[in-house]
């Protein structure tokens, strides 16, 4: 056993500003200050692990105290640059903030400062994951910090500066590390693999980088782990680390996904079961497969344009997956991300983890008909949002618009019309004690609105009301199942009874199942101010007869949205003559002040047959709940009177 084996990231930490990667911008100012000889009392060193703050605090600290300097070069041959090259604190003292927080560290820190240094130009404290230190202890270093003593230097190093006070970060020069380049870290690696003979494929170091997060320590501490896999006859993998991270090859993901976006359910639970048995975890296989779907949207999105940057995949896997995702749209690889990303939240919180990794490959695998049913609510919603022209210009009535009539209808430009007025006589108005004002309107505008006609349905029988419990259970998962696999026998205000004959679903979704909840919360959000009791169990051979007597009162469900009352007359009184008469008139009036086309004519005529034939079956059933809205719109125009 080697003693004295140090590890690779420690063994090629970088000893002078110029062996610094990736920093341009640090280093240009770290040297341009030691040449100055402007040297600020604390700075403050931010970015991401592993990316060279602790190191970059060391070298500035070296350079500053080196025997032969100050110096952007340090000879790392004098006793202060071996000293902190060691990490032997005499006049340089690295602090840990994690197991150094208190405000009592902070006063010893306080009462230290004030000691001259030892051997050196200045007392150096470099203090790692600054974060960490509570309030009191931020609080307790204020003025020690903006005024300390002369020779003293603050260093303080944070993966999380928003965590830092701000008056601590005033009075700091605050460096900002960035994450270390792909082809960066991929050309250092290559570096010390040649030094340490490690055979690795140029393939594989790039896979190390980008799988570091930008760190270089990651990236150096994980070839020093492959290297014990080091051979002479064959060189060290992207497979090989596939295998010791744990992770699935690009060969396994392809040829799921080929199964997931073909929709063959049975090929891909197959695969599934290989890639199980190998001894990857759900999370993780999951895990894998929303990285591919993402680099598969990233490849479809951005079309023939290099994307070697951007995915962690070589340039034949590229052109591998330019090649899978050309049968697939967008929306539908954000379908697969979208259900991808609940299922992995979902294995969080549940017992039995590889039941539902079996239930998210065969839900993804039926991406054809899921991308149908989700195209279909689409243009259902679109159509239930659509609505026709607005109503009639009334501004004297202080009502508001109908919600459902805000989209106008574009029709053939007309001549103005000469506004339609009461024409009942003069004494007959005298004695009514308010009469409505004048609408500007004419026939036409009236017959040419566009609104639906058709009645809803009844939505107090067991399928609709099964429908809308689902809508109301919360996770996307236990819907698709419930969906799948379960059976309303009876909803009602009192009682709720879902039939599940699939042993392993009802065990889930049974009384004491972990996914009772859903339905349990969802029958409540159904039935306002209501608890009802909530039966799960197999089915029986009544079944079929409870479900068809099963029906629930309308005073049981939610109260629909208020829509505008017509203003239909029970008993709508007759016209007298004088009032049919003037109506006529009227009538004549507007066809001769406002000549219309023959197509036009016939038209509005069209239109006005339709609402006659409509109301005068009205007229026979008075009592009629229900009445088309444009029936609706002439009877409030006209006050409820019917015209022949």
């Amino acid at each position: 056993m080697n003693k004295n084996y140090i590890p690779l990231y420690r063994k090629y930490r970088p000893q002078t500003i110029e062996q610094i990667v990736g920093q341009e911008h640090i280093k240009k100012a770290l040297a341009n200050a030691i040449e100055m000889n402007r040297i600020s009392h604390a700075y403050l060193f931010t970015g991401p692990r592993g990316t060279g703050k602790t190191s970059t605090a060391r070298i500035f600290a070296k350079s500053l105290n080196c025997e032969k300097g100050p110096t952007i070069n340090p000879c790392n041959e004098c006793e202060n640059c071996r000293n902190i090259t060691n990490s032997i604190p005499i006049d340089v003292i690295e602090i840990d903030a994690a197991s150094n927080r208190s405000v009592n560290d902070a006063d010893e820190i306080i009462q230290k400062v004030a000691l001259a240094p030892v051997q050196s130009r200045y007392k150096i404290y470099i203090i790692d994951e600054v974060h960490m230190l509570t309030n009191q202890a931020f609080n307790a270093l204020l003025k020690t910090l903006e005024e300390p003593p002369k020779n003293v230097i603050f260093i303080l190093a944070t993966t999380e500066v928003h965590k830092v006070l701000d008056t601590i970060k005033s009075r700091c020069q605050r460096f900002d590390f960035k994450r270390i380049t792909t082809d960066d870290i991929a050309k250092h690696l290559r570096y010390i693999s040649d030094k340490e003979d490690i055979n690795i494929t140029d393939d594989a170091l790039r896979y190390i980088a980008q799988n570091s997060a930008g760190g270089m320590r990651d990236s150096i501490a994980l070839l020093d782990q492959l290297s014990v896999l080091n051979s002479t006859s064959e060189a060290i993998s992207v497979d090989d680390i596939n295998r010791l991270l744990g992770r699935l090859s690009f060969q396994s993901l392809t040829s799921l996904f080929e199964a997931i976006a073909s929709s063959k359910q049975n090929e891909a639970l197959d695969i599934l079961n290989s890639i199980y048995n190998q001894g990857n975890e759900p999370s993780q296989i999951l895990s894998n497969l929303l990285e591919y779907f993402r680099n598969s949207l990233i490849i479809k999105s951005v079309g023939n344009n290099d994307v070697t940057g951007v995915v962690q995949l070589n340039e034949e896997q590229i052109k591998i997956l330019q090649d899978k995702v050309k049968t697939l749209e967008v929306h539908q690889i954000i379908s697969l991300i979208d259900k991808c990303a609940a299922y992995i939240k979902e294995l969080k919180q549940t017992a039995n983890p590889k039941l539902w990794l079996d239930v998210a490959i065969l839900d993804l695998a039926n991406l054809t008909e899921n991308t149908k049913l989700e195209d279909l609510q689409k243009r259902i919603t679109s159509l239930e949002s659509g609505a026709p022209a607005k109503m009639v210009n009334a501004s004297a009535y202080n009502t508001p618009p109908s919600p459902v009539m805000k989209q106008e209808v574009k029709r053939p430009t007309m001549p103005p019309r000469p506004v339609i007025q009461d024409s009942a006589p003069q004494s007959k108005q005298n004695t009514t004690a308010t009469s409505k004002p004048a609408i500007n309107t004419t026939e036409e505008d009236v017959l040419n609105q566009s609104v639906p006609m058709s009645k809803p349905a009844p939505a107090n029988g067991v399928k609709a009301l099964w429908v809308k419990l689902l809508e109301n259970i919360t996770s996307f998962p236990s819907r698709a199942i419930l969906k799948q696999q379960a059976l309303p026998v009876k909803i009602a205000s009192d009682e709720v009874i879902v039939s599940i004959k699939n042993p392993s679903w009802l065990k889930q979704f049974g009384p004491e199942g972990t996914k009772n909840h859903f339905i349990v919360e969802a029958s409540n959000a159904l039935f306002p101010g209501k608890t009802p009791k909530v039966i799960v169990r197999a089915p029986q051979a009544g079944d079929d007869k409870l479900r068809a007597e099963s029906k629930t009162d309308d005073d049981d469900l939610p109260a629909p949205a208020p829509a505008k009352k017509p203003l239909v007359h029970d008993n709508p009184p007759e016209m007298n003559d004088e009032e049919v008469k003037a109506v006529v008139t009227q009538k004549e009036q507007i066809t001769k002040s406002a000549p219309q086309t023959n197509a036009q004519s016939k038209t509005i005529d069209s239109r006005i047959q339709n609402a006659k034939a409509e109301m005068s079956k009205i007229a026979s059933n008075p009592d009629s709940s229900y009445h088309t809205d444009n029936v609706n719109m002439v009877m409030d125009l006209f006050e409820g009177k019917f015209i022949d």
